[in-house]
């Protein structure tokens, strides 16, 4: 029997004494009207029913949330970037999602055995494999990979251990992992596969030139995390635990270069991509401990270990300050940014809120179980929190708890809309 007490009741009876102290402050807004996470009640919570869709990372595979219940998609299932669309296979046909609404953008069949990997931003192709995503994929000679796209499907039969990364926005070409060595990878570079030839290419710079030979930077990819600007137009990837990394500038130039974190940018319109750095503490504690969130103007990364926030503008690509941001330290780390100029960041089974401008800690609370993702809804008036085998919501409207759906093996909340 399951018998864990109501979300209400486990505010009011593991919560109430240590929050009642900053009950009458804590008002934290976030989105268009705002955030606002309540302190202990004297009546238990009411739980308002869900309205939202949540897509959620489970034992299960991915789950997409409703409220009318729950459809699986398995295993063989995989969400864009931005968390709007879902490709799924089964029973040998692909079929691209809407991930708010449902509604089915294209189907079509593809042999037994192919896995979805990668979306195009919109949403109409998709890149499978016949491996499954790894942290190190396993060596091998060549690497089959179908392209689907407007309703065809394409089959390539690449040489090395090539992973599908992100599409191109004109969806003509497939951003790649080239892993090296190919009978035993342990770094990758970054290429683009044109679509029409098949032939593998260089980045291009900032400055939108080809790489050089012998200029292509190297990646182990530990702690990736990608997130798409809400331009569409950028992928950001940080990386973690890369000390001596030379970046492509560090290469060209001769430097030695030593970067333990930094965020790979990927123009995904342009074709070119550049490092944006990461100063001293973060990349030191555990990747899990890291975060990355962005939308059209900044983005951010957290580091619970230390306790700092960075900040980069999108246009300059340079990182404009770095705030304190109390966390449970070196506990797996979520990230939000909120309309408002606020930023939500948690760790363990804190969440705190800050202003984006000043840095200033406008809110920090305790939640029931240590998180385990966060989203904000699309018209930003709720924050949902992910824990193993929960999801808990809160409104903006009033400040209140509003309620929890079990999840059965939650691991990962991934987005809300």
């Amino acid at each position: 029997m399951n018998r864990t007490p109501p979300i209400g009741n486990r505010f009011r009876i593991e919560r109430c004494h240590r929050d009642m102290t900053t009950r009458r402050n804590f008002l934290a807004l976030t989105g268009a009207a705002g955030l606002a996470l309540a302190g202990c009640r004297d009546q238990a919570v009411a739980s308002t029913p869900l309205t939202d869709v949540l897509i959620a990372e489970t034992s299960r595979g991915l789950v997409r949330v409703t409220p009318e219940g729950e459809q699986v998609q398995g295993p063989a299932a995989v969400l864009s970037h931005d968390g709007a669309r879902l490709a799924v296979v089964r029973e040998k046909h692909l079929t691209l999602i809407e991930a708010p609404t449902g509604a089915e953008i294209a189907a079509v069949g593809v042999a037994a055995g192919w896995l979805p990997r990668v979306i195009s931003p919109d949403g109409r192709a998709c890149a499978l494999t016949r491996t499954p995503a790894a942290v190190i994929p396993s060596g091998r000679a060549r690497t089959p990979l179908t392209v689907v796209s407007d309703g065809r499907a394409r089959e390539l039969d690449l040489p090395g251990v090539i992973e599908p990364d992100a599409f191109t926005t004109d969806r003509n070409g497939l951003f790649v992992l080239d892993w090296l060595p190919a009978a035993k990878p342990d770094h990758y570079r970054v290429r683009r596969l044109d679509l029409a030839s098949g032939t593998l290419e260089p980045l291009l710079t900032r400055n939108k030139v080809p790489v050089p030979s012998g200029a292509e930077e190297a990646m182990r990819g530990e702690g990736r995390q990608a997130v798409l600007t809400r331009s569409g137009q950028m992928l950001l990837t940080l990386y973690t635990h890369q000390p001596g990394h030379q970046h492509t500038r560090d290469l060209l130039s001769g430097r030695p270069g030593n970067a333990h974190a930094f965020v790979h940018v990927l123009n995904l319109a342009e074709g070119w991509a550049y490092c944006l750095d990461l100063p001293h503490p973060f990349g030191e504690g555990p990747p899990e401990g890291h975060a990355i969130a962005a939308d059209t103007r900044d983005v951010a990364v957290v580091d619970s270990t230390s306790g700092r926030l960075a900040f980069a503008n999108l246009d300059s690509l340079a990182v404009d300050r770095v705030v304190a941001a109390p966390m449970t330290s070196g506990a797996v780390a979520s990230l939000a940014l909120g309309a408002d100029r606020r930023v939500i960041a948690g760790a363990g089974d804190r969440i705190t809120v800050l202003n984006r401008d000043t840095g200033a800690v406008e809110a920090s609370r305790s939640v029931p179980a240590p998180l385990r993702g966060m989203a904000v809804s699309r018209d930003g008036t709720r924050l949902y929190a992910g824990a193993p085998g929960w999801v808990h919501w809160f409104s903006s409207a009033n400040g209140d708890s509003l309620g929890s759906r079990g999840i059965a093996g939650l691991t990962a909340l991934r987005s809300a809309g």
